[in-house]
């Protein structure tokens, strides 16, 4: 039992990025994966414009989109606002509201994952294409 303490406390330290990449980490090693229902999802929008990318290209810019507010819109428009220090209150009010709207544009797998878990822990529905 003092192991598995030592381990939560170990974990507790971590910052955003090593818990990351120990997520990444642990998916590689037992094959599983924490964010399924959000790569399950990432089909669904699409190629927009047209052809998809050449199975050779990986995708290196991803879009986080806000599908839905959820029932915790004042948590999910505290998050938005943290993810996106150029909104004010209103403008991110109106975003979380007018939802779906893209959060983020353009940005690496890893930072889309980290905003997507964000705003999903504060009760929104994200989508990242």
């Amino acid at each position: 039992m003092a192991d598995l303490a030592k381990i939560v406390e170990n974990l507790s330290s971590l910052t955003v990025l090593e818990a990351a990449e120990l997520s990444k980490l642990l998916e590689e090693k037992w094959g599983v994966s924490a964010a399924a229902p959000v790569a399950m999802a990432m089909p669904t929008g699409g190629a927009s414009g047209g052809e998809a990318a050449p199975a050779g290209e990986e995708q290196t810019e991803f879009t986080v989109v806000l599908v839905d507010g959820g029932d915790k819109k004042i948590n999910v428009i505290k998050e938005v606002r943290g993810v996106r220090s150029d909104l004010g209150l209103k403008e991110a009010k109106d975003l979380v509201e007018g939802a779906p709207q893209n959060v983020v544009e353009n940005v690496s797998k890893q930072q889309a994952d980290e905003i997507a878990k964000k705003l999903t822990e504060a009760g929104a529905k994200v989508q990242i294409k």
